[in-house]
């Protein structure tokens, strides 16, 4: 039989426990966390699938089955760490950041004729020359999107380099008598970081630029034109952006070597 230390033990872990899954001292926990700097909603799965510690920490850490005020306000405190060092971070937070897209053209139909070996051998041709004038220009790969690739760069002027780059380089790969056609759409806004994501109505204008560019071209809203120094640069002319999702009034120019 249980002695009464115990009993006391137990006693003290469902008080405990009642304690911890109160209704008032979680909403209490809740609008402190909405309070604090940072996302309130970290914790997430969006919110954690980065690398780095605060994330890495609320992936690693016990999950209660039931709500519980101590694990909110252990995420309450991985939350401002994480805020604390995006703020120091290049490229996070609240900064401004210049996002590209690129796909190959034609590709995926081309894939079916050529089968699975001509295909990768291909994207890793490409992913060689794309992925190195990313890196050149201090750009960083968000994720790979099958053919094509979400990239962020600090400004316009590294992301629109990247992209020409790229250009030149793919004129040099053929597979199965095939040459790859990219194209690439590049815009500049202040998008919502979640984990090694982005997120948010500047993402999807730079999705639907770079869905609207031609074979061979880069395509670049019009906030992004503006901060280009267009040296060597031939700016081609302003149209509107006719996507849905994109704002009504957005244009676009394409952008090549002069």
């Amino acid at each position: 039989m249980p002695d009464d230390g115990d009993q006391q033990a137990a006693g003290v872990r469902a008080l405990a426990r009642r304690f911890d899954s109160d209704p008032r001292l979680l909403t209490a926990v809740d609008r402190l966390r909405e309070r604090l700097p940072g996302d309130s909603r970290f914790g997430d799965p969006l919110s954690v699938t980065g690398d780095r510690p605060a994330e890495a920490l609320a992936r690693a850490g016990p999950h209660p089955k039931h709500p519980s005020a101590v694990h909110e306000l252990g995420l309450g405190a991985l939350q401002v760490w994480q805020s604390l060092s995006e703020a120091a971070g290049r490229g996070m937070g609240d900064e401004t950041l210049t996002l590209l897209f690129t796909d190959l053209v034609g590709f995926s139909s081309w894939a079916l004729e050529a089968g699975d070996s001509a295909a990768l051998e291909l994207l890793r041709d490409v992913g060689v020359s794309l992925e190195g004038a990313i890196e050149a220009r201090e750009g960083r790969v968000v994720k790979r999107l099958g053919d094509g690739l979400m990239a962020t760069f600090l400004t316009p002027q590294a992301a629109v380099e990247a992209a020409l780059d790229t250009l030149d380089e793919l004129g040099d790969i053929e597979v199965a008598g095939h040459h790859p056609r990219l194209r690439a759409g590049v815009h500049h806004g202040s998008p919502r970081k979640l984990g090694n994501d982005y997120f948010g109505v500047d993402v999807n204008i730079a999705a639907r630029v770079g869905a609207q560019a031609k074979p061979d071209q880069v395509l670049v809203s019009e906030p992004a034109c503006s901060l280009l120094d267009p040296m060597g640069l031939e700016l081609g002319r302003a149209r509107k952006l006719k996507a849905p999702g994109a704002p009504a009034q957005l244009r676009v120019r394409p952008v090549s070597r002069a």
